[in-house]
């Protein structure tokens, strides 16, 4: 936006040059140049900052631009980043900080933890304490691992204690003298620094918060300022420090600035309205605990047993009219109770079965397991026979798996073969009862047997044509 007004500045100046002085024209009439016109149809400054609505960031250039209202909206619009300022300085940029000591870099506060600067300290004073010829030769050898610093140091200073350096915030650019300037983001309005107490005259130590600021008796008088309306100052709309007191002595806090009536005006200078809050704290004691939180099992138990000693305590006490007052309360005039016999609440209720602590039936514990005894046996026509058979028989308690057939063969019919008559149903029964002892005679395997016979051959005659080859390499001499 500057640069538009920078045009506005530079734009026409050549077109006046000829209508810089004035003069009368051919009708007789004053003549005007064209930048006395543009200077009595600018607005000036103060009239700019009426018709904006951000007047702050309203210069004093602004208006000679072509559009001073577009410009002021502009410059002031949200998340705008200004124009650097020293587009307009007749000096180059930086040429005022010719000659100024620049500050050494100083490592951040992760780094020096680390101990790298007593380090190179120690390593430059062994340097300084070295001849001249052991320089030369450490120039032509040079030693290399001088300073050898732990890696779990240097792993923990990087990724565990680096810290973020500050970092400059959206559209804050920098501008020459900006870092001599005052830092205000740290301070807070009402809290007196060291510095300013010293340069006041105001003691600085433990006890300088008894000491009231000079200024306090001018706010007294004319009131808070109106730029921090709930800043809280302490003899002006908050209460002074329990050791001091008012007046116009020496440590005095001058007068409490209050109206005819005794009130005060901008706020509690006395500090009535605490004194009353922490009375009715007092008074109302409020439960800090969490809501719907459960209670443990000793206070349950310790409120049933104020409970009961409480109806006990009443049921000893008497009326004083004389009149008893009956403690059933629940028999009808007819003389039937309300509560109907035989649904008495029990004590205990068990609703798991307990069947570990139940007898059976027999009265004897069933057994957990069978040991079922082993038998050798001949490994028969079965491929994948086993020596060791279990005898089943002895296992009388044991149920046995009741067989499909006769003798536990298994028969597939169709829908259609249902009506089979009993002859034929036996046919089909043999019939498969002969294919599975088929499947279960000796199988032939002297085809595999020869196969891997012949594969055994062939791998030694290998072994043994690489074994001659290599006596023949190596009794072979040059």
């Amino acid at each position: 936006p500057p640069a538009v007004a920078r045009g506005a500045l530079d734009g026409n100046d050549d077109d006046d040059d000829d209508d810089d002085e004035d003069g009368k024209g051919d009708d007789g009439k004053e003549k005007i140049s064209k930048k006395k016109m543009r200077r009595e149809m600018r607005m000036s400054i103060a009239e700019l900052k009426k018709h904006v609505t951000r007047p702050d960031v309203v210069e004093m250039h602004d208006v000679t631009s072509k559009e001073p209202t577009l410009l002021v909206h502009l410059k002031g619009y949200r998340n705008t980043v200004p124009v650097p300022r020293h587009w307009c300085f007749k000096r180059k940029y930086l040429q005022g900080k010719r000659g100024v000591e620049k500050a050494a870099f100083d490592l951040p506060e992760f780094i020096k933890k680390t101990g790298i600067q007593e380090m190179r300290a120690a390593l430059q004073e062994k340097e300084d304490q070295k001849t001249l010829k052991s320089k030369t030769r450490q120039k032509v050898r040079p030693k290399l691992g001088k300073i050898d610093i732990d890696y779990q140091k240097l792993h923990d200073a990087f990724f565990r204690w680096q810290t973020k350096p500050r970092l400059t915030l959206h559209g804050d650019l920098y501008y020459e003298g900006k870092e001599f300037e005052t830092k205000l983001k740290n301070l807070q309005p009402g809290d007196i620094s060291d510095d300013l107490r010293t340069a006041l005259g105001m003691p600085v130590g433990p006890g300088k918060q008894l000491v009231p600021p000079p200024w306090l008796i001018a706010m007294q008088r004319y009131g808070p300022p109106p730029s921090y309306p709930n800043l809280k100052i302490a003899g002006l709309n908050a209460p002074i420090p329990e050791t001091c007191s008012f007046g116009y002595h020496a440590g005095g806090w001058g007068k409490p600035p209050v109206d005819e009536n005794g009130k005060p005006l901008y706020g509690d200078v006395f500090g009535m309205e605490a004194m009353h809050m922490a009375s009715l704290e007092d008074d109302e004691l409020l439960e800090t605990g969490l809501w719907g939180e459960l209670e443990s099992e000793s206070e349950e138990e310790s409120d049933s047993e104020e409970e009961s000693s409480e109806e006990e305590d009443e049921e000893e006490k008497t009326d004083e009219t004389g009149l008893v007052t009956p403690l059933e309360g629940l028999i009808t005039p007819s003389g039937l109770t309300s509560i109907p016999a035989g649904l008495e609440t029990p004590e205990l209720i068990e609703l798991r079965k307990n069947t570990s602590e139940e007898p059976t039936e027999g009265g004897e514990t069933p057994a957990l397991f069978h040991v079922v005894p082993e038998r050798r046996s001949a490994v028969g026509g079965a491929m994948m026979g086993s020596q060791h058979v279990y005898d089943l028989s002895s296992l009388g308690g044991v149920p046995k798996k009741a067989p499909t057939g006769a003798e536990g063969v298994e028969i597939a019919l169709d829908p259609s073969e249902l009506e089979m008559d009993q002859d034929a149903m036996a046919r089909r029964y043999e019939e498969i009862q002969r294919q599975q002892e088929q499947e279960i005679q000796k199988e032939d395997f002297s085809d595999m047997v020869a196969e891997h016979a012949a594969r055994q051959k062939n791998k030694r005659k290998k072994q043994v044509d690489t074994t001659k080859g290599a006596k023949k390499y190596k009794e072979f001499k040059f």
